[in-house]
Formats: structure tokens, C-alpha cells, sequence
């Protein structure tokens, strides 16, 4: 190699540009295997490969195990959940026996609609009013196939009651089919929302269709009338 006349081999010009074995090692490197010195984000890029592969290993982890633990956290809840309800249908029935308009109205929200027995439409207001003027006295409640049913922030009950009491001064008794909605607020607080009876008629036989009516006595007119 001829540099500025002068004769010199690969090491003398080196050595005379400045540069060390290590440069020359850079070079072949650079040449030879030009991905291992490719960077991302300053570091090597099979180094950063690695470590965000490990790094999306340990994440879906631990998204797996949260999923994992989700399903009996929430079924603990909907259980929880369920049992406040209950307990407070107990509440509720034993406020009615007493006409205990305070423990009604907390329970009541400021929105509630009522459907009665009787097909009364009546709102909080008039709920009340009618337990306080004893319109509506009930003397027996009790409940049977009663089921909860969560939705989102809403509990809806179905229940069977067997009652018995007063309506406006006529007496009443029966078997009813009650649906009762409450509605979970922010403040952790179930309010009643709303509510619907309709009396249990008997149970159709099998085959038999709804309007189906028992067979009546046949009507016979008298001969002076068949003119």
C-alpha cells in the first residue's frame, strides 16, 4: 500500500492513521454481522428482543392470574350481595306488620312506584299515607319460594306470600306473587324502587287452557217464555 508515496503494509498504516487492532475488529463486525451492532433505543437489538419478550412473558402472567382470581372475587360479591337483599326483605316484611312508616320510608327511594294487590298505582308518598292512615293493615306475611336475581347495580326479587289484613276497610286474604326491585346506589345503600302483586289463581291442569272454565248448569226457560 502506497500512502502520499510512500510504501507500507496494513499494520504501518494503522498505526499511522491512528487506529488499533479494536477499530479493525469494529469493522469486520460491522461487515460480517451487521445485526449484532444494529441498536434500539441504544441497546443491542437481540439484547432488546429478550428483555421484551421476558417483559410480555411476566405481563401475561399476571393478566392471567387476575383473570383467574375474578371469577371467585365476583361470585364472593354476588353471593354478599344477595344476602343484604334478603336480609332486607325480612326487613321490609316486618316494618309492614308494624306500621313502621320510618323503616318503609329509608327504604323507599324518592322515585319508587308500587303496583298493589288491588291494582293501586301508588308512590312513596302514598305508600306511606297509606300505612299511616291505616288504609292498608296487613296482619300476616309469610314468604316462600322467594329467588334473587342480580343485574348490574339492580336486585330483582321474586317471592311468594301468603297475606292476610285489610284494604281500605274490606277484608283480604290470599296467595300472591310479588316481583320487588332495589336499586344499589353509590353509597352503598339498596333502595326499593319498584314493586308489582298479582293473587296466585289456581294452577291450570295439565292440557287444560287458560280460558278454560269450569262447565256451568244448563239454563231452562221456562215453556211460556219459548214463543
Amino acid at each position: 500500500m502506497k500512502i502520499a508515496g510512500k510504501s507500507m503494509n496494513s499494520m504501518e498504516f494503522r498505526v499511522s492513521e491512528g487506529c488499533d487492532e479494536s477499530y479493525f475488529d469494529s469493522w469486520r463486525e460491522a461487515v460480517y454481522h451487521p445485526v449484532r451492532i444494529m441498536t434500539f433505543y441504544s441497546q443491542p437489538i437481540r439484547r432488546s428482543l429478550i428483555t421484551f419478550m421476558a417483559a410480555l412473558a411476566v405481563a401475561s402472567v399476571v393478566v392471567t392470574g387476575q383473570r383467574a382470581l375474578a371469577g371467585p372475587v365476583s361470585h364472593e360479591k354476588k353471593h354478599d350481595a344477595k344476602e343484604q337483599v334478603e336480609a332486607l326483605e325480612e326487613q321490609w316484611r316486618v316494618a309492614q306488620l308494624a306500621g313502621d312508616t320510618v323503616t318503609m320510608g329509608k327504604m323507599l327511594s324518592d322515585d319508587y312506584v308500587g303496583i298493589s294487590m288491588t291494582g293501586e298505582v301508588d308512590t312513596k308518598a302514598q305508600q306511606l299515607s297509606r300505612v299511616t292512615d291505616r288504609r292498608m293493615v296487613l296482619t300476616k306475611i309469610e314468604l316462600s319460594d322467594r329467588k334473587v336475581k342480580l343485574v348490574d347495580a339492580v336486585a330483582i326479587v321474586t317471592s311468594r306470600a301468603e297475606v292476610e289484613g285489610t284494604n281500605d276497610g274490606v277484608s283480604m286474604q290470599g296467595m300472591y306473587r310479588y316481583t320487588r326491585i332495589y336499586r344499589h346506589l353509590p353509597t352503598g345503600q339498596w333502595k326499593i324502587t319498584s314493586f308489582e302483586a298479582t293473587r296466585e289463581h289456581r294452577h291450570r291442569r295439565e292440557g287444560e287452557t287458560a280460558d278454560a272454565r269450569p262447565p256451568t248448569a244448563a239454563v231452562v226457560q221456562p215453556a211460556s217464555d219459548l214463543k
